[in-house]
């Protein structure tokens, strides 16, 4: 069966999704949030927190949550927004996307609640597929303004990535680019560097970022591909060792194997008028090992 519906050990249902390769995907209903990537040989793609809250209200630390209306504090709301702990449902009429002819899919809705319009008086629906192929996972989210009025909103996919160790990692993609420095009071830079390394803390929005991302993890003789469209912006974040400790849902040690690369609009806020529709699409994939082996070849890397 290429995709079911379990209940985990806290009750919470998660949908899996599988395909004839052998990777898998875990999608928690709760806030629409994959929680595992799986490929061919097992290997978990996505960093899950040590001491993730896996239940509600708790936003679940990991994997790939849904940023939206806000991402961060860019606003009034929470952190983050309120999607991404929120109970989201199968989606039964996914229009106008076409139905899924690829059996390892799931299409999830959130509709505005009368408790979110308290926080923000928008009606809005929140669609989201996403996609299970051999070595690549792939996300269509969609925002609908079922309101009577013009909103706007700021959006993101915040992938948790696992990493063997974040100081042999290399981004590239980024570079010659601006960012805004969330360490710095959102002081905007230009990128020096030929591709982003790690050896302290970062907290970045760059903007107008290309299509196209890669994060070289040496170690793993593996790239992790980042594809998008209708999200300019990529933020790169990881906590290091002084704020690890000071995150309570967050191993202390846990910064040295994860890495966030997300897919966002940040700069520049979504506006949609009444019945306007935004989508939006991220494809994660992965470079196989073999081509990885030896010496990376940076033009192969980043044009391939």
């Amino acid at each position: 069966m290429p995709w079911s519906v379990v209940n985990d050990a806290d009750g919470l249902p998660r949908v899996i999704l599988t395909e004839p390769g052998g990777s898998s995907a875990e999608v928690l209903l709760y806030g629409g949030q994959v929680v595992s990537w799986k490929n061919d040989r097992r290997e978990e793609l996505l960093y899950v927190s040590s001491k993730a809250v896996q239940k509600p209200p708790k936003a679940i630390r990991g994997g790939i949550p849904i940023c939206f209306p806000q991402f961060a504090n860019f606003g009034s709301l929470e952190q983050h927004g309120f999607a991404r702990n929120r109970m989201w449902l199968l989606d039964s009429c996914p229009s106008p996307l076409p139905p899924a002819r690829n059996q390892s899919t799931v299409d999830l809705i959130l509709k505005s609640s009368e408790e979110d319009l308290k926080s923000w008086p928008r009606s809005f629906e929140l669609r989201l597929r996403i996609s299970l192929s051999p070595g690549k996972l792939t996300f269509i989210p969609r925002v609908r303004n079922t309101d009577s009025k013009a909103f706007s909103f700021t959006f993101a996919l915040r992938n948790y990535f696992s990493v063997s160790d974040v100081s042999e990692v290399r981004v590239e993609g980024l570079e010659t680019l601006d960012y805004l420095d969330n360490l710095m009071q959102r002081e905007r830079f230009t990128e020096q560097a030929d591709a982003i390394t790690f050896d302290g803390e970062i907290d970045r929005v760059y903007l107008s970022t290309p299509t196209k991302i890669n994060i070289i993890d040496h170690q793993k003789k593996r790239t992790l591909v980042l594809r998008k469209e209708g999200m300019p912006d990529s933020v790169v974040w990881n906590p290091w060792d002084k704020k690890a400790k000071d995150i309570p849902d967050f191993g202390d040690d846990d910064y040295k194997t994860m890495l966030c690369v997300d897919s966002a609009v940040v700069e520049t806020p979504i506006g949609l008028k009444p019945f306007e529709e935004w989508r939006g699409r991220q494809e994660l994939s992965t470079v196989s090992s073999s081509y990885c082996s030896g010496h990376l070849d940076p033009q192969k890397v980043l044009h391939g």
